[in-house]
């Protein structure tokens, strides 16, 4: 099976069952959930028309944060942490969180986007120190130690392959000894590029070196196909971990990142080798929203939602930010004396009235893939095939999907019943031609053929499951992550975006080249104390000249 063994399993049978009619069933409603896509085309729309509204009130702040994800919200942490009490918040969406948000549905707690957080390594002590804040985990005796109830339960993962659940995500097959001699070669291969180059979580920690610079120039497919590392087995596991953590295939995403997924966190480890033992996650019903709800709330009334910034203009004293008030349908102006732009790379070169020239040369390399999150109210336990029982996350070998999670694996109940399934699939496939075309389905306006062709992938594993669907909503994200595409992570261009341009400062996981909850948060932390630098280097009383000696 090559690479691109997985897309073609969408080109040839999703994409058939998108494009017509569904057989609605009497047995599920539902729609898309979220703010409509066209909030987020105003800023475009109105740009290229070159005429924006004229302000009918104006606001005054410190500090402005354009964006309320991950980054943004931390942003503010670290300012109200540094006594900046005037920081204010905008954000899109109803509610904050970015990618990181949490839903309900049929009383169930859900999550929209990412759904958790690896238990960091023993080096990020700023991420450590947010999880402790929030009561997860405490320091003892010279090492960490977490709330039970906040990390994810055994079984963690199982994968439906020929018929059966298996334990873990890697199949394998008896008759198939290729397929573990292929493990253990990327094995090998994973701990040598550990050892020569050097990963770490968050990238920021280690410089670019030329090691990295090699592997980000050339995509995970060809890196593969150079070491003869094609076994069909191995290539379909390669694949889905590059959708899962970067929204794309092998033949779109670089080395570097494929590497980088691996030897950053938990290495890799071939079937039956010392030291396979997945490592813990945090996770929680509404998955990662259950830290941006913490992240948010301190804020109270300087977060201000369906925010949708139009235009950034730097002055030599303050920051003009016209912005639309969706809510009051008018334009409203704010004058802060600094602006850090949480949003990702493409829009804050639209909004930027004069953008750095790193920022657009930053933003023509990129791609950005199209996601759907898809929760599904059951309205009973499903039938389970024979093999490793339910888990937490549990994935399809072979399907379009990435698989799903189950927002009851964390009770407590003593016996299966109702919940919600939330299912994941990355749409940015192994070219740009198949991601332009995936977005552009994704923003058709119908929902059922999304949501039947989700629930007719997931009936591969549970042929019960389409007769107890009850409901299903969708969230989908046109640009929901930067795919780390060969020459962006290592672009001159985008290193220069990570360190205040004048009054203007950018926090995002885009500047990392992918997006994950610990890239956000670093860049989000970064801004905040670059922000808290130039506020102290303000106040600082200037020194005076001596005065001149008293002539006799």
């Amino acid at each position: 099976m090559a690479g691109l063994t997985r897309r073609a399993l969408l080109a040839a049978a999703a994409l058939p069952l998108i494009g017509c009619e569904p057989s609605r069933g009497p047995h599920w409603t539902g729609g898309w959930v979220g703010a409509s896509h066209t909030r987020g085309h105003r800023v475009r729309d109105l740009g290229k028309s070159g005429r924006l509204p004229a302000p009918s009130v104006s606001r005054q702040a410190g500090v402005l944060v354009v964006g309320g994800g991950v980054a943004g919200l931390t942003c503010a942490r670290e300012l109200a942490a540094a006594g900046i009490d005037d920081v204010q918040v905008l954000e899109l969406e109803d509610t904050a969180g970015g990618n990181s948000r949490g839903h309900r549905l049929a009383g169930f707690a859900c999550p929209l986007g990412a759904h958790y957080l690896p238990v960091p390594p023993d080096h990020d002590t700023d991420l450590y120190a947010l999880l402790e804040s929030f009561g997860l985990c405490r320091h003892e005796h010279g090492r960490w130690v977490f709330d039970e109830r906040h990390l994810c339960h055994s079984p963690q993962e199982r994968l439906f392959y020929q018929g059966h659940w298996h334990e873990g995500l890697l199949p394998v097959p008896d008759d198939d000894p290729a397929a573990l001699d292929a493990y253990r070669r990327f094995s090998a291969a994973v701990d040598e590029a550990g050892r020569t180059a050097g990963f770490s979580l968050p990238t920021t920690r280690l410089p670019w070196t030329p090691a990295h610079a090699a592997l980000d120039a050339v995509t995970m497919a060809a890196w593969l196909d150079a070491r003869s590392l094609t076994h069909p087995l191995l290539r379909a596991y390669l694949d889905y971990c590059c959708r899962d953590d970067f929204g794309a295939g092998l033949g779109q995403v670089s080395a570097w990142a494929g590497l980088h997924y691996f030897a950053s966190r938990h290495g890799f480890h071939a079937p039956g080798a010392d030291g396979g033992e997945r490592d813990a996650v945090l996770t929680w019903p509404q998955g990662n929203g259950w830290l941006t709800e913490r992240l948010a709330a301190p804020l109270q009334d300087r977060l201000h939602t369906g925010r949708i910034a139009l235009r950034v203009e730097a002055g030599r004293d303050a920051v003009v930010v016209d912005v639309w008030d969706d809510h009051a349908q008018a334009v409203e102006r704010w004058t802060a004396r600094h602006v850090v732009l949480a949003t990702p790379l493409f829009v804050a070169t639209r909004l930027l009235a004069a953008p750095p020239p790193a920022l657009p040369a930053a933003v023509a390399q990129m791609r950005h893939a199209p996601w759907l999150v898809a929760n599904l109210h059951v309205a009973d336990a499903l039938d389970d095939p024979p093999g490793a029982p339910p888990a937490w996350d549990n994935v399809i070998h072979g399907s379009a999907l990435l698989g799903y999670v189950d927002a009851m694996h964390q009770s407590t109940r003593p016996h299966p019943g109702p919940t919600v399934l939330t299912a994941y699939w990355a749409l940015g496939g192994n070219s740009p031609a198949e991601l332009q075309a995936q977005r552009a389905r994704l923003l058709a306006p119908d929902w059922a053929p999304w949501a039947a062709a989700v629930v007719a992938d997931l009936a591969a594993a549970h042929p019960d499951l389409p007769a107890k669907v009850r409901q299903v909503d969708l969230m989908r994200y046109g640009h929901a992550m930067s795919i780390p595409v060969p020459g962006v992570r290592g672009s001159a261009a985008l290193a220069s975006l990570a360190h205040a341009h004048g009054r203007v400062g950018f926090a995002h996981s885009d500047l990392s080249g992918y997006s994950v909850f610990e890239e956000a948060f670093a860049h989000g932390q970064r801004a905040g104390r670059e922000v808290v630098g130039a506020f102290s280097r303000a106040s600082a009383p200037r020194s005076r000249p001596p005065s001149p000696a008293p002539r006799g």
